[in-house]
């Protein structure tokens, strides 16, 4: 017996409750967002097929790059300490995702560290 499912709906057309949850957060909460879905990703890629780990290793790596070019953004209004400390994670994730074998329990917890703060 097959079970059906129904169409997925197009990333342009999001669930009305999605919609009506999204306006809800704050800019920090969408972006403790993003951090939650790559996390997801990676806590599924770990033990998961090469291509699947592949995959969630360079979206965590396309973030961590995104957020270390943000901190290093001289317009950035971070406090200088603050975005010097954020910038030195993002490398240590990037250094990490660049391992042939990434440790993605680092990648996962510092994701973790990251939303949370975000969220507060």
């Amino acid at each position: 017996m097959t079970q059906e499912f129904p169409a997925p709906r197009p990333p342009s057309m999001p669930s009305a409750g999605a919609a009506a949850y999204r306006r809800r957060l704050t800019a920090k909460q969408m972006e403790a967002e993003v951090f939650v879905r790559a996390n997801r990703a990676i806590r599924a890629a770990d033990g998961a097929e090469p291509l699947a780990r592949a995959r969630a290793v360079a979206d965590n790596r396309r973030l961590w790059d995104a957020v270390h070019a943000s901190v290093m953004d001289p317009t950035n209004a971070l406090p200088a300490p603050l975005r010097a400390q954020i910038a030195g994670v993002a490398l240590a994730v990037l250094r990490e995702c660049d391992q042939p074998s990434p440790d993605l329990g680092f990648v996962a917890e510092m994701n973790d560290h990251f939303a949370a703060g975000l969220w507060r």
